[in-house]
């Protein structure tokens, strides 16, 4: 009632018996914002509520003047002490005592981001004066209680949001940490293997590191999987379709990864190839220099350095000249063809001593010669030694000069290195008579058959 007519009705309709309401309550509060209603309506028009507004007002647009300026010169301060820092501690970073930073890059990114946070709060300060000005007129009072409401709603869920992400974000760092803590301990375990103070069964020191690499990996893929749900946002529908994205991705393109990957991982445990060892893969040969995860890199004796994808190298041949025998060192071999018309044992003898006499060929295990081949018109010989020299250059270096001395040994007992080709058969027979098999420097054997006996008739 106001003034004794009848406002409204409060009917057992207008209530919602589920949220507990009833006719006195319902009205109870009507009543009271009709009292605010009218109130407020008294106010619009009251002088001295007016001039309190407007000096209220008047107040808050000269604060948000001075929040301003102060923004301002907050910005500039603080983008000079980010100058002066970053281009101190930038400077620090060296490599060899040459500087690997710009500072000009990290410094422009540093003053957007604080012109960004500045802009941030200039927008926070107006839209604050503007919701506290609209709230003191009267005209415009619904208006700022919207903008009031309206803040003190998005504060409360971003508030809200991170103390519900909070319980999520702690199980995730109790994951990251745990995960952290296996592969440090694992690690320390790898390190041992690989400097040989623990022997471990089928891990060691050449499975050690890929072993680590693997286990690393497994650990990380575990902890994420059990982090996934608790992350922020995990379960919307942006999130899943970027994981699903990410894996189509990987599964498509890294295809070729994966099998460079795989293949490198079977060169390492089944340990065809080691650091440090002196190999040829196809027509590469060199030392290994590095086995990796997707690629194998040889150094040759001229200096180069070549890289073979491991899946190139799991499908090629491979010598390993290093482990013919135990210790330092390793095998180098060398090929020449001579005519039928000379003694195979000559040519032995030849070649042997062509070793015995170049510098950094072992004694022992001691040079021998095969015949690899016999073709049409020449036998192959083949000379097999033992050098002593770690280094593929030391190796490049020994070869050139068994070359050398078999030139020299070779013309030092007039026996031609040629690789005859017949057209025609040749005016004289190329056999060779028993009593010549064991020309200078070859010496004959027990074992060798005795040339046949001249009778005088």
């Amino acid at each position: 009632m106001l003034d004794g007519a009848l406002l409204f009705l409060v009917t057992p309709a207008d209530i919602n018996p589920l949220a507990g309401d009833t006719t006195d309550s319902v009205a109870t509060e009507s009543a009271a914002q009709l009292t605010k209603a009218l109130a407020e309506r008294r106010e619009q028009s009251s002088p001295r509520y007016l001039l309190i507004a407007a000096a209220l007002c008047a107040a808050a647009t000269l604060l948000l003047a001075l929040v301003l300026r102060g923004l301002s010169m907050l910005q500039r301060w603080t983008g000079k002490r980010l100058a002066r820092g970053i281009s101190r501690h930038l400077g620090r970073v060296k490599v060899k005592n040459v500087r690997v930073l710009d500072a000009e890059h990290y410094l422009r990114f540093a003053r957007h981001c604080v012109n960004l946070l500045s802009l941030a709060l200039r927008l926070v300060a107006v839209y604050l004066w503007v919701a506290f000005v609209m709230g003191k007129v009267p005209y415009s009072r619904s208006w700022g209680e919207r903008l009031q409401d309206y803040l003190i709603a998005v504060v409360t869920d971003v508030v809200q949001g991170f103390l519900n992400a909070l319980p999520g974000l702690l199980l995730v760092a109790v994951i990251v940490v745990i995960a952290r803590l296996v592969i440090l301990t694992l690690g320390s375990i790898f390190q041992r293997v690989e400097s040989g103070e623990l022997q471990a069964g089928w891990l060691d020191r050449d499975t050690a590191v890929p072993t680590r690499r693997i286990a690393n990996v497994v650990i990380w893929l575990f902890a994420l999987a059990m982090a996934y749900p608790y992350l922020p946002g995990a379960q919307t529908a942006a999130f899943q379709g970027l994981s699903v994205l990410v894996g189509l991705m990987v599964s498509i393109g890294a295809s070729s990864i994966v099998g460079q990957g795989a293949s490198g991982l079977i060169l390492m445990y089944s340990r065809s190839l080691r650091k440090g060892e002196y190999v040829r893969v196809g027509d590469a040969e060199g030392t290994v220099v590095e086995l990796g995860m997707f690629e194998t890199r040889l150094r040759t004796g001229l200096g180069e350095e070549v890289t073979l994808p491991n899946a190139w190298v799991l499908s090629n041949t491979s010598k390993n000249y290093s482990r013919a025998y135990p210790g330092t060192g390793f095998v180098l071999d060398t090929t020449v063809t001579i005519g039928y018309d000379t003694p195979w044992r000559q040519v032995h003898a030849l070649l042997e001593l062509a070793a015995h006499r170049t510098e950094d060929i072992a004694s022992s295990p001691k040079p021998y010669v095969m015949q690899a081949a016999l073709s049409d018109f020449y036998p192959e010989y083949r000379l097999v030694a033992y050098a002593t020299v770690e280094t593929p250059r030391q190796r490049a270096e020994v070869l050139n000069r068994l070359h050398q001395q078999i030139i020299d040994v070779f013309n030092e007992y007039e026996v031609q290195i040629t690789s005859p080709h017949f057209v025609q058969e040749p005016a004289s027979s190329h056999v060779i008579p028993k009593e010549e098999w064991h020309r200078a420097p070859a010496m004959a054997k027990a074992s060798d058959p005795a040339p046949p006996a001249v009778s005088d008739a």
